[in-house]
């Protein structure tokens, strides 16, 4: 018995060993696993979670069916849903934005993937009724995820029937939004006295107004946010036209200008997801690489912006 005993110990310690041994070895491929997935974001008050990195419509997604961008866009959006995307933002007010989503959707397949958001932008009940069911037509849904109330437009009317539409299961979240820094004060005591599910505003690293108010409401109310204008209309790019990305953007993953200021905006604990619009494939994939890997701490987001205030 005791021989055997000694025999188990040394066939546990063996074990233990080829355990250690394959962890060690499979660890670096964990880490490269968890580096590879997008980060996510969980919408306050849920256990519902977003990729931090979304996809916005304005102008980019206003053509004619029949231009030959569309086949990009086919691919475009493939490749957004492959990557692990899944919020895509429009409105009534992009053009055709909304029909091509839905165009592109019957192609891409990627509507078991969709969290699907757009906006209402009219004036009176019946008309904001009747433009959110023709939004659902063009996209080809039979619900929205969420649906926000453009610019505050006719917000009294709206806020009512949205309500009644997420209480009968039609919606799942109620949102609001502005943009270039319109109506904030408005949309302050909106967010204090309503029960808004989720905001969108314009927020970049260069236009920080809302980190003085906005963003910390968002945190209090337990408000998602969603950032537009990540790249001030492409002025950040034309400020930093021929400067080197600086060594320490390293530090959290950083390897392009996007991603830097894309990695800013959604290392902001209050912000649950971006949405640049593009129609080019790579610029697609440099910003969906903006939500892998290390994110910047407080102390680096700091060094961000006295770093771009130089250039």
């Amino acid at each position: 018995m005791k021989t055997n005993k000694i025999w188990m110990s040394r066939r546990a310690f063996v074990t233990s060993i080829s355990m250690a041994l394959a962890s060690f070895w499979l660890m670096p491929w964990r880490l490269q696993a968890a580096e590879s997935r997008m980060l996510r974001k969980t919408i306050p008050g849920t256990t519902e979670s977003l990729p931090v990195i979304g996809l916005g419509s304005s102008r980019t997604f206003d053509i004619d069916p029949n231009d030959p961008i569309f086949t990009d866009l086919v691919t475009l959006m493939q490749e957004f849903f492959a990557k692990g995307g899944e919020l895509i933002d429009s409105s009534p007010m992009y053009g055709s934005a909304e029909q091509i989503i839905g165009n592109l959707l019957n192609r891409s397949g990627g509507r078991d993937r969709l969290f699907a958001a757009t906006k209402v932008w009219t004036d009176g009940e019946k008309s904001g009724v009747q433009q959110m069911e023709s939004s659902a037509q063009k996209w080809g849904i039979d619900h929205f995820d969420l649906i926000q109330i453009h610019n505050l437009r006719d917000w009294q009317t709206h806020l009512k029937t949205l309500k009644e539409w997420k209480a009968q299961g039609k919606i799942r979240y109620i949102g609001i939004t502005t943009s270039h820094g319109q109506s904030h004060r408005e949309l302050e005591t909106l967010l204090r006295q309503e029960p808004f599910d989720f905001v969108q505003f314009s927020y970049n690293i260069e236009n920080r107004s809302v980190e003085e108010r906005l963003l910390p409401l968002a945190i209090d109310r337990g408000i998602a946010v969603l950032v537009n204008r990540p790249y001030q209309r492409g002025s950040l790019f034309r400020t930093v036209k021929g400067k080197p990305l600086p060594d320490w953007a390293a530090e959290f993953d950083c390897q392009s200008w996007g991603q830097f200021f894309l990695k800013y905006i959604v290392s902001h604990p209050a912000v649950t997801c971006v949405i640049p619009a593009t129609t080019k494939l790579h610029h697609l994939q440099d910003n969906l690489a903006a939500g892998l890997g290390r994110q910047p701490d407080a102390a680096l987001r700091k060094k961000m912006e006295h770093y771009f205030s130089a250039i």
